[in-house]
C-alpha cells in the first residue's frame, strides 16, 4: 500500500513538473531552468516505473506463495485423511489381536490405555475402578498375550512400524 501511495505521488509530481515545463517553454524561461525541471520529470517517471515494477514483482511473488500455500494445504488435508484411515485400520488390527487373545471388554479397555502410556493409577482413575483392579487386569492381559510386562506389550504393537 505504501509503495502504491509513493508511486501515485511521484506520478503527480511528474505530471505537475511536466505541465510546468510546457508553461515555461511558452514564457521563454531560460533553457537551464527548463532542463532542470525536465530532469525532475524524467527522474520522477523512472522512480514511478521502478516502483510499479517492484509492486508487480511483489504481487506476482505473493500470488505464487498463495498458490504454494493452497497446494500445501491440500496435501496436508490428503495426508490427514490418509492418517485417519490408517489409524482406523490399525485400531481394527489391535481389536482383532485383543479378540485373538480372548481379552474381556474391561481388559481391552485397560490394554488400550496401556498402549496410550497411562499408568495403572491413571487407568483406574479413567475407568473409575480401583488401582488393584487395573493391576489385575494388566496381569491378565500379559498372561493371555504371552508377553512380559507393559514394555513388551507396547513393543509388540509398535514392532511393525519400526521395520
Amino acid at each position: 500500500m505504501r509503495n502504491t501511495v509513493i508511486t501515485i505521488i511521484l506520478i503527480i509530481i511528474m505530471l505537475l513538473n511536466g505541465l510546468d515545463v510546457i508553461v515555461d517553454l511558452g514564457l521563454g524561461v531560460p533553457l537551464w531552468h527548463i532542463l532542470q525541471e525536465a530532469l525532475l520529470v524524467v527522474l520522477s517517471a523512472v522512480a514511478a516505473a521502478l516502483l510499479i515494477l517492484h509492486i508487480r514483482k511483489k504481487n506476482k511473488s505473493l500470488h505464487h506463495l498463495a498458490e504454494n500455500l493452497s497446494d500445501a494445504n491440500q496435501q496436508i488435508a490428503l495426508l490427514n485423511s490418509k492418517i485417519k484411515e490408517e489409524r482406523k485400520r490399525y485400531s481394527l488390527v489391535i481389536k482383532e489381536q485383543f479378540d485373538s487373545w480372548n481379552l474381556t471388554l474391561g481388559e481391552q479397555q485397560v490394554a488400550l490405555l496401556l498402549l496410550k502410556g497411562l499408568s495403572l493409577k491413571e487407568i483406574a482413575s479413567v475407568r473409575t475402578t480401583k488401582e488393584m483392579t487395573a493391576r489385575q487386569q494388566a496381569s491378565s492381559i500379559y498372561s493371555k498375550s504371552g508377553l512380559v510386562g507393559r514394555h513388551e506389550f507396547s513393543a509388540w504393537f509398535l514392532e511393525d512400524f519400526l521395520n
